[in-house]
Formats: C-alpha cells, sequence, structure tokens
C-alpha cells in the first residue's frame, strides 16, 4: 500500500424459453461470413441480411473485473437474441481478457482475424486503451460499453462508446453530494495504477474544486489491495466532511466495510466502480448511503424499453440487472441501429452509421453519439437505500 499527497428494438422484448437460435458463445470460433452474406437488402425494419451478423466482444470474466463482466455477458446475450429478427441476426463471440491488457491485445487480434463486424468491450479502460489500437490498425469499428476514463475514443475514428465518461457523471454527482450534506472538506483516496480509477481521481478533484470544496488529503492505493485500515485510519484523523473514492469493486467493498468498522461514519461517495449490487451483497449495512453516480438506474431510467428489459433480465437470469448489463444491452442496440441504417453489416458501413446514432431509443433512455463518438444521454446519482440503488432527490 501506498500514500501520496495530490478520479428490439424492442418490439418484444419478452423472452421465449429455449429459444432455438443459438447467439451466444465464450472463445467460440467468431462469425465472418463472407462479404456477401454481411450486405442486405431494405433499410430499417424492412432491412433482410441473409447471414448472421458476427458481433465480438471482450470482456472481463474473470480477474480484478469479474463481476462487472459476468453482467455484461447477461445483457449482452439477451440483447443477441431480443434483437434478433427474420431480418437480421446476431451471432456472438464472447472472449474473456482476463482483466489483463495482454490478454486484451490478444482477443482483439483472434476478433479481428475471424473476421466480425464489430467488436463490444473491453470492459475496463485500462485494457481498452492497449487493445482498441488493434481494431483501429484493423478497420473493425468498436463499441465500448463500461469504459469511462478521458481518451478512449480518441485512439481513431472506429472507436465509439455508448458509456458516459467520468467527466460527464462525476460533476453531478459532487454537485448532489455537497447540496445533500453540505460538504466542505473532503478526503479523496483512489487506485493510482489503473487508468480507470486514476481518470476518476482527476474529475473527482476538479468537480470538488469547482464547487468550492477543499480536499484535505489525497490517499492512494493499489487495485491490488484490500487492507484499507491504516489509510483510513489517516483520513479519520483528517475529521473530513466525507471520503470521496475512485476505486473498482474489489477495493470499494472493503473499503466501504473497513471504513464503518473504524467508527468513520461521515458519507462515502464513490464513482463508477461503485455500481454493482456486489457492494450491498459484501458490506451490507456499511454500504448504506453510499453516493454514486450512474449512467443508468433501474428505477430511474423510466422508459417501456428498460421495464422489457428488468422483466426480460431477472427472467432469464434470476437476479436483477446492473448498469454494466444495461450498458452491454444498449451497446448492442446501437450497433443493431447501425446495421439496419444501411443494411450493411460490413465493418465500414458499420461505422459510419454508428456515428450517425441520434435520439436512440435504449434501455438507457434516448442514446446519441457525439462528433466524437462519445455517448450523450441522461445520467442519474443515487444512493444506497435499503440494500438498493435508488435515485438521489
Amino acid at each position: 500500500m501506498r500514500r501520496s499527497v495530490r478520479a428490439r428494438r424492442p418490439a418484444a422484448l419478452a423472452l421465449v424459453a429455449g429459444a432455438a437460435l443459438v447467439l451466444a458463445a465464450c472463445s467460440s470460433d467468431g462469425g465472418g461470413g463472407d462479404a456477401a452474406d454481411l450486405q442486405g437488402e431494405g433499410t430499417g425494419d424492412a432491412c433482410t441480411i441473409d447471414g448472421a451478423v458476427p458481433i465480438g466482444a471482450a470482456l472481463s470474466l474473470t480477474g480484478a473485473a469479474g463481476s462487472y463482466g459476468e453482467s455484461q455477458k447477461a445483457g449482452l446475450e439477451l440483447a443477441a437474441e431480443t434483437l434478433s429478427d427474420d431480418g437480421v441476426s446476431y451471432e456472438l463471440a464472447i472472449e474473456d481478457d482476463q482483466t489483463d491488457p495482454r490478454q486484451g491485445i490478444a482477443v482483439f487480434e483472434k476478433l479481428t482475424s475471424d473476421g466480425v463486424s464489430a467488436i463490444i468491450g473491453p470492459t475496463l479502460s485500462t485494457v481498452a486503451f492497449q487493445a482498441q489500437p488493434i481494431a483501429q490498425e484493423e478497420g473493425v469499428p468498436v463499441v465500448a460499453i463500461s469504459n469511462t476514463a478521458d481518451g478512449i475514443t480518441e485512439q481513431g475514428e472506429y472507436i465509439h462508446r455508448v458509456s458516459l465518461t467520468e467527466g460527464q457523471v462525476i460533476p453531478q454527482t459532487v454537485t448532489a453530494a455537497v447540496a445533500e450534506h453540505d460538504l466542505e472538506d473532503v478526503v479523496v483516496m483512489y487506485s493510482d495504477d489503473d487508468a480507470f480509477t486514476e481518470s476518476g481521481y482527476e474529475v473527482f478533484a476538479e468537480s470538488l474544486e469547482a464547487e468550492g470544496v477543499e480536499v484535505s488529503d489525497s490517499l492512494t492505493f493499489s487495485v491490488a489491495d484490500t487492507d484499507f485500515r491504516p489509510l483510513l485510519t489517516e483520513a479519520k484523523a483528517a475529521d473530513p466532511d466525507a471520503i470521496v473514492v475512485s476505486a473498482l469493486i474489489e477495493a470499494a467493498v472493503p473499503l466501504v466495510t473497513q471504513a464503518r468498522e473504524l467508527g468513520i461514519d461521515v458519507p462515502i461517495v464513490g464513482g463508477n466502480g461503485f455500481n454493482n449490487p456486489q457492494l450491498m451483497a459484501d458490506a451490507g449495512d456499511a454500504a448504506e448511503g453510499v453516493v454514486v453516480g450512474a449512467a443508468w438506474n433501474s428505477t430511474a431510467t423510466d422508459n417501456e424499453q428498460n421495464t422489457r428489459f428488468l422483466e426480460a433480465y431477472e427472467e432469464v437470469t434470476g437476479a436483477a440487472p446492473d448498469q454494466f448489463a444495461a450498458q452491454a444491452y444498449a451497446g448492442l442496440q446501437a450497433i443493431d441501429a447501425a446495421v439496419r441504417a444501411g443494411c450493411s453489416a460490413e465493418p465500414d458501413a458499420v461505422r459510419e452509421n454508428l456515428g450517425s446514432v441520434q435520439d436512440l431509443e435504449t434501455v438507457l433512455g434516448p442514446l446519441s453519439i457525439d462528433e466524437n463518438r462519445d455517448a450523450e444521454h441522461e445520467a442519474v446519482v443515487q444512493v444506497v437505500d435499503d440494500g438498493q440503488f435508488v435515485a438521489l432527490d
């Protein structure tokens, strides 16, 4: 541990159990039919493409971000089954990047060589920065579904994302937390060896300054750390109005738990890494009152698509979806809109039409992709209340 002073088209979203079409397979051989199979006739709902559209996905199914990746996998599989119809169908090739940049590169090399029409993922920004250049060089569009660090889409014109950046969510989170708790002085904690959490820290620092909140101390740790008691003891001694944390869920759970065990009762404000039901499941009562910004909330996102998504996801998995499942679903919704717009699953056509996505109705609400290939849609600030994420009024 270290210390330093310094963020279907839901025509019918209900699923039919036991559907015959097999749409997803981990570590499959991918798709990649010949070019003729990827070009169809018609447009929009009338689009017909003979071959199944091959979509690759690089997800962290194991490693530090494994809990996020499993949710993404479930959301993506549900989207593929729901969006597929008689005109356009999807075949997923889901690969485990193991939360490791080197494995992420290998997965992207495999998926591009297999001839996929687009790649979804990776789960973490740290892996994305290393793997995305492979797709950019090979001319395969990427849709990031959970990468929030600055610079993700700057790697090239083939890189897009439906996930909101930390810069879009954290300022709203800070503003809401300051108003709710009258914050004047805070301690910031973050892991300084991960691109996502570092980016979150930077936005937190800027947002706190903009709100006139003093940061009395900034404490750093590694993504591998699990014992935060020394740092939390130091934070407690500073007597802050709140503790602000940018960390992955594997650190968030013990950090929140240990803070409460040490008698720290001030609010804890978390970054996007806290957006996981595992926080409440594993930290229990210690998670109560934690404030977290989000791109999606099951109750705050009020539209027909989201209602159907919630019902279908729980029917299939037996559990409620989280933000990561919703963003994965929306990622394929964006690709589906791009494919149908030109009735083509050729990578260049998908890339071109992804850039034209405007006010697309998704489970996240109306979604647009801007001139920088970043997502634009509503964010929400939530708080843990009675073991659930609810919108902070």
